[in-house]
């Protein structure tokens, strides 16, 4: 009974909070989390050799690498989005843009109580769970909701994220394994000619 009031409840107060802010401001707002994202992914590898000039520390340089580019994407894009947003909020379809933020608010304070749902159902056994939980109607929906998410995330998430972040060797010095192959392999040209000379050898 408390968890349908607790999911009814948080559903409700994020509907209406997006309801106010208007269904672009919301959704641009998550592109600008995404931009960023990206933003840091893709200059990370790029920005690092410099930021290490300025510290000693690699995990600090490391950090105020990611922490600088994101920040920066985010602020930036944001405050384009803010102003996107009022316009459409301003502008005759207004009426349109909150309700289907009142909508997607709906479906966001879902989502944000099958997370917690997540963490609680793994952290605690069911039997130690209290009988408010076990027995609300809304946890077969939380359940079924969270094992959907959990099938759209990669096996090894955490790998997978540190993998997008360290450089692989063979992309610091590229032409090291040319420079080792050429050392330990003869050039053609010197093939032929020692192989000739033996022929010529063996003929006399």
């Amino acid at each position: 009974m408390y968890l349908d009031i607790f999911l009814i409840a948080v559903m409700l107060i994020s509907g209406l909070l997006a309801m106010v802010r208007g269904f672009m401001r919301e959704v641009l707002s998550i592109a600008a989390w995404g931009a960023a994202a990206v933003a840091t992914l893709y200059s990370y590898s790029r920005l690092l050799p410099y930021a290490k000039q300025y510290f000693n520390n690699d995990y600090v340089a490391m950090g105020a690498t990611v922490g600088g580019v994101f920040l920066l994407t985010l602020i930036i894009v944001s405050a384009l989005t803010v102003r996107i947003s009022d316009r459409i909020l301003d502008s005759r379809i207004g009426a349109l843009d909150r309700t289907l933020g009142f909508l997607f608010g709906l479906a966001r304070g879902l989502l944000i109580v099958v997370v917690a749902f997540i963490f609680f159902d793994w952290l605690v056994p069911v039997k130690s769970q209290p009988e408010a939980v076990r027995n609300a109607r809304s946890r077969a929906v939380l359940q079924g909701t969270g094992q959907w998410l959990m099938s759209l995330l990669p096996e090894d998430p955490e790998n997978t994220i540190l993998k997008r972040f360290k450089k692989r060797p063979a992309d610091e010095d590229p032409e090291a394994p040319a420079e080792q192959r050429s050392d330990a392999a003869p050039p053609a040209r010197l093939v032929l000619v020692l192989g000739a000379g033996r022929a010529a050898e063996s003929s006399r």
